[in-house]
């Protein structure tokens, strides 16, 4: 037998699409596949209309290079879906891997040294690791750009209804990758640092250690604004596919702390290796008034074993004179760096330094720099201070949100309970009673914790709230012998109607007697039921209901009585709660409603076949009655013919329980 798949697609008019033929007035253009993907020949009648569409790309690519995320199937090996599970996982993937790139990129700074000799080297060590790890986060931003050539974009003529159609034609996806973002991914993958460190830095040593400082500063930092700018979209992209960043509020608070740690950590390293070029700057002022004047280059350590540099270091007071204590060069902000001797430390230990120096003045607002008239320090403060403004609070800001966000539903509690407790404080209520009511409040924020599961439910769709309910229930109403020989249908339907009920311990649930308008099935927890019989003198039978267990069977009865006599049953019994008690509960008016719900399908049904039996024996045997309706209706009634005897076995199962003594409520049934 030949199966067939029929796609019928319907385009607007837009900028894409503006060259694409229509066979119908309606702009409808409909195309047959079959199953192997393969089109079904046209008509010879349509053959005139389809030729300017077998001229280039065929109609069945043109029909494919737009669809919703449902009929995604036929290319999702070659082309991604940007709501997809795969692009999401991959994004918080590279988003860690661009947050530990951010990271890494201001360690550089920390590559030129102070020695000794009154020199500048670079750490070899520092170097190679900061290579390595390095490296492999340019990695993560080539494959970057690999994926974002083949990942579908939504149009924007389709963003009207919906969540749109998704673009999968890989030409369209890189003409627009190549007219947005490509330059600035490739900037950012580019391995700027390494080239720089093995490559340019080696040749300028023998002109001067300050080119290579000002040549490390430039392409770091020309480098690290793109990467620091795709942070945002990247997060902005994660926020639009799973809704939010972190899934929980700590995590929250804690990605802002880590934000705010990674500004402390740059301005740490800016003012590291600004420090290095400014202890360097009074060397070279302190040379320029020496006869004869030294050379730059001495300031290289890798001509330390010069003899005309020896010869003028014997000489020279360069170390004396560039020593912030005697003030004879003024080093402002930086002559911490020169006093506490970070500029030669080992790099853990002027790191942490760095940092913390970083996080100190970004938190106080730059409020304790004192700098010199130097216009590029004044900058380098003016900076500080406008940063630490901003982001001290956007920080303090979305902590507090995240934060409350956690304590949210305790307050709501707390004003309800104050609320309470004005309210019986007016009321009067005696002690007794106030205790009561506090006992079941707090009880009942301890279950739940302030959640509202009705509601919860009421937000899901109907299979999956059936589900969840079939999940807690099914077990607990199984245990009634009258639920047990009901079908799958009736069970789901007594589920569905469940409701959670709490108590706490003391609490009388039912008194002997008294109307039974709800039947409890125990969660957790212990009940104390016990009977006098009607208050026979003498008389007294207790029992003890655990998990597992229920109460209120004379409901049961009540319910299945066609004609009851009373409005509700009473009870045979008085149960009373023993400690915290968890339930779910049946109310009477939802059991009597299921059951008039199912008496009311029956009678239809029979009607419905009443009516077809008689239609048969009027109608011509040439005329038969439609086969479809008839075998359905013959189905439904042998399955209702089946419930009748189920429910004759349920009568039985009922008829074995005593039905109560029932209070005398004179009250007329409706």
């Amino acid at each position: 037998m030949a199966y067939s798949n029929s796609k019928s697609v319907r385009f607007q008019d837009d900028v894409e699409l503006a060259n694409f033929p229509t066979v119908d007035g309606d702009n409808v253009i409909k195309v047959k596949y079959k199953i192997d993907g393969t089109r079904f020949p046209e008509p010879s009648s349509r053959k005139g209309g389809t030729d300017a569409v077998k001229s280039g790309k065929s109609l069945k690519a043109k029909v494919l290079s737009r669809v919703f995320s449902e009929d995604y199937e036929r290319v999702k090996k070659k082309i991604l879906d940007p709501r997809g599970p795969t692009i999401r996982r991959w994004n918080k993937i590279f988003l860690v891997a661009c947050l530990v790139s951010l990271f890494v990129d201001p360690l550089f700074f920390y590559l030129p040294v102070v020695e000794e000799n009154v020199c500048i080297n670079i750490g070899f060590t520092l170097e190679v690791v900061l290579t390595i790890i390095r490296s492999i986060a340019d990695i993560f931003y080539m494959v970057q750009i690999f994926v974002r050539f083949r990942t579908a974009y939504v149009a924007p003529s389709s963003r009207v209804f919906g969540r749109g159609e998704l673009v999968i034609d890989s030409s369209k996806i890189a003409i627009r990758y190549l007219q947005k973002s490509l330059w600035l991914d490739v900037i950012a993958a580019l391995p700027l640092p390494q080239v720089l460190i093995w490559g340019i830095i080696p040749n300028l040593r023998g002109s001067t250690m300050a080119n290579t400082k000002n040549v490390l500063r430039f392409f770091i930092i020309f480098q690290y604004l793109p990467r620091l700018y795709i942070i945002f979209p990247l997060s902005s992209q994660i926020v639009k596919s799973t809704g939010v960043v972190t899934q929980t509020a700590w995590a929250g608070a804690a990605y802002n702390l880590m934000l705010y740690m990674l500004a402390s950590h740059i301005l740490g390293a800016c003012w590291y290796l600004l420090s290095i070029e400014r202890q360097e700057a009074c060397w070279r002022h302190t040379c320029s008034f020496e006869s004869p004047p030294c050379q730059n280059t001495y300031f290289d350590c890798h001509r330390v074993t010069d003899s005309d540099r020896n010869v003028w270091f014997k000489s020279s007071n360069v170390s004396t004179q560039c020593n912030p204590d005697s003030s004879s060069y003024p080093f402002g902000i930086f002559g911490d760096a020169v006093t506490s001797s970070v500029t030669s430390a080992l790099f853990f230990n002027k790191y942490f330094y760095c940092l913390w120096w970083g996080l100190k003045n970004l938190s106080s607002l730059g409020q304790n720099l004192s700098t010199s008239t130097y216009v590029g320090e004044i900058s380098f403060a003016i900076i500080i201070a406008t940063l630490g403004l901003v982001l001290f609070a956007l920080l303090i800001g979305n902590m507090q949100t995240y934060l409350q966000s956690t304590t949210v539903r305790l307050e709501e509690w707390r004003i309800k309970r104050t609320d309470t407790e004005q309210w019986m404080r007016h009321r009067q209520l005696p002690q007794e009673l106030r205790q009561s009511v506090r006992k079941y409040d707090q009880y009942k924020w301890v279950a739940t914790r302030g959640v509202d599961e009705e509601a919860l439910l009421r937000g899901l769709p109907l299979d999956l709230r059936r589900d969840i309910k079939r999940h807690l229930c099914y077990d607990l109403v199984r245990r009634v012998p009258l639920f047990d020989q009901m079908d799958e249908r009736m069970l789901d339907a007594i589920c569905e109607r469940l409701k959670p009920a709490l108590c706490t311990q003391g609490t009388c649930l039912v008194r002997e007697g008294d109307p039974v308008n709800e039947m409890l099935f125990i969660i957790r927890g212990n009940l104390d039921s016990y009977t006098t019989n009607g208050g026979r003198t003498g008389f007294f039978n207790s029992c003890r209901i655990g998990p597992g267990d229920f109460c209120g069977e004379e409901l049961l009865t009540w319910a299945l009585d066609p004609r009851p006599s009373v409005i509700l049953p009473s009870s045979t019994r008085t149960v009373k709660a023993i400690c915290e008690v968890e339930a779910f509960a049946l109310r009477a008016e939802d059991l009597k409603y299921k059951k008039r719900k199912s008496a009311a399908e029956l009678r239809a049904l029979e009607n419905l076949v009443t009516d077809m039996e008689s239609s048969n024996g009027q109608v011509d045997g040439n005329t038969p009655p439609a086969p479809g309706f008839a075998i359905y209706a013959a189905r439904l009634a042998a399955s209702r013919r089946g419930l009748h005897k189920h429910s004759g076995s349920d009568s039985s199962a009922v008829n074995s329980l005593q039905k109560p003594a029932e209070p005398d409520f004179s009250v007329d049934d409706e």
